[in-house]
Parts: structure tokens; C-alpha cells; sequence
């Protein structure tokens, strides 16, 4: 079990949330709350707050890609095997719709071959209430340690 995911397990997804903001404090710009982590999937959220917003009052392109990012690397830890670390690569986005409202941003990587090194894209889907607002292909190099 990778670290990240020892802590999230022993410390809950509230404190975990709060520990990811100290650890790597571009990630608390968006206040995210896990609501779950596991091998091969990363559910985090984020309100619709002044601090998200753009001028338009949506949230802001930047905050959609740091839930992404904060998704899907949290999720490719919790899911790379053992011995191997990785660090991301690239990042490609689509804007699908205003987002309006709180945001979820889910990471699901049940079809990646988490054994394999090299370049892993990892799609990560943002949603207001039950439209997607956002998708991600995050590209995560991983590689043996």
C-alpha cells in the first residue's frame, strides 16, 4: 500500500484533505474534500466560493485543473505498484460547460495498467451536481524507483 494511501486510510478523507493542503499547499487554494480514494479511483470536491471564482462568477479554469491534478495523482500513487514513483507530465483539458456550482472531480483509472512504466494517461472528469463540466488527460510518468 502506497503511503498516501496508508494515510488516507488511517487518518479518514477529512483530515487527509486538510494534510494534502499543508503537504502541497497550491492544492488548499481550492479547499478540496476527498470523498474517496482507492487503487484505480480519486473522488475529490471543491465548493463554488469567491476564492474559485472568475469574473464571469463560475469557477475558474485554474481550480478545474487542480482538482484534476490533485485527483488524478493522489490516485495514480494510490495505484502504481510498488517501487515505482511517478511525477506528472502533461495535461490536456476540455471545457465542457460553465461550472456553476460545487464541483466534483473524479479520476477513474479501473482500465489502466498500473504494472507498466512510462507514460499512464490518467482521465479525470469534473461535475457540477450530474453534468461534466471538464475532462482531463493527465499524462503521469512512472518509473522504477
Amino acid at each position: 500500500m502506497s503511503q498516501m494511501l496508508q494515510m488516507y486510510t488511517q487518518v479518514g478523507p477529512d483530515q487527509f484533505s486538510t494534510l494534502i493542503g499543508q503537504t502541497a499547499p497550491y492544492f488548499a487554494t481550492i479547499a478540496p474534500r476527498f470523498i474517496e480514494l482507492r487503487p484505480g479511483y480519486a473522488e475529490v470536491a471543491f465548493a463554488k466560493r469567491s476564492e474559485v471564482l472568475n469574473h464571469l462568477g463560475t469557477v475558474h479554469a485554474i481550480a478545474l485543473c487542480n482538482a484534476a491534478e490533485l485527483a488524478a495523482g493522489t490516485m495514480t500513487d494510490a495505484s502504481i505498484a510498488a517501487g515505482c514513483r511517478w511525477i506528472p507530465k502533461g495535461m490536456t483539458v476540455e471545457y465542457l460547460a460553465k461550472a456553476e456550482g460545487d464541483v466534483v472531480a473524479i479520476a477513474d483509472g479501473r482500465e489502466i495498467d498500473w504494472q507498466t512504466t512510462g507514460d499512464i494517461v490518467v482521465p479525470v472528469t469534473a461535475y457540477v451536481g450530474e453534468q461534466a463540466v471538464f475532462r482531463a488527460a493527465i499524462t503521469m510518468y512512472v518509473s522504477r524507483a
